[in-house]
């Protein structure tokens, strides 16, 4: 389950990390379905990131079961497309998603720089607003996107589009350190909370049990059961 109104930054990758978007027209078909799904299930969707083999997400659920019901319905669909597109079977993606609820206060927007991040860190562009696929055209430059919600801190950063689009761009001015960039990788590798110890507590009092690290070779200890 999920939290309802806690954010979530999620990964989705291919199967065996192999492709899961050959073509231009693939990254509009799965934008179009997120676009026609995300209302259904009461998510707001606030970055994301499309990569050749996998996808980011910045979402804040509605409800417990929203986060799950979306991903669910978009990925059967699009599985279902690439299969009758390219003559293929099997399925598309592995078998869970995962998924870190992020410490608004602190690393909200760390995590957005994170996800817009990505085609640069892999070496696809040497700036965000070059790749086409990612939520960086509507945040740091206002381009309208239907399937984007801004977050309330988003918001903060000012009281007009003009200005708040000037912030977002100065944030990334400034390189996420590798210290927050390995925090953000390893919790979602885990599917833990990113942020403070008292963000972490929280989330255990809400929960009602504690959290941590398990050792390699065994399954990770989940706050997000699909």
């Amino acid at each position: 389950m999920y939290l309802p109104g806690y954010t979530y930054h999620l990964v989705q990758r291919g199967n065996n990390r192999e492709a899961c978007f050959f073509e231009p027209e693939n990254y509009l078909v799965y934008l179009k379905y997120m676009r026609e799904v995300l209302p259904r299930y009461g998510n707001q969707l606030h970055a994301y990131c499309l990569m050749t083999n996998h996808v980011h997400f910045l979402i804040t659920p509605r409800n417990e079961t929203s986060i799950s019901a979306l991903l669910k319905v978009v990925c059967s669909r699009y599985g279902q497309y690439i299969n009758k597109k390219y003559s293929r079977s099997g399925t598309l993606w592995e078998g869970r998603h995962k998924a870190s609820a992020v410490d608004t206060e602190n690393y909200l927007l760390k995590c957005y720089r994170y996800i817009e991040l990505n085609p640069v860190v892999a070496g696809l562009v040497t700036n965000p607003r070059e790749y086409p696929w990612s939520s960086y055209h509507c945040n740091a430059l206002g381009d309208p996107n239907p399937v984007l919600s801004h977050h309330e801190y988003y918001q903060q950063l000012g009281a007009n589009e003009f200005r708040r689009c000037s912030e977002y761009r100065n944030l990334f001015l400034e390189t996420l350190s590798v210290n927050d960039m390995h925090k953000i990788q390893k919790a979602a590798h885990y599917s833990m909370p990113v942020g403070s110890d008292r963000f972490v507590a929280q989330i255990e009092r809400t929960i009602g049990r504690k959290l941590g690290y398990i050792e390699r070779g065994r399954p990770p200890s989940r706050l997000v059961k699909n």
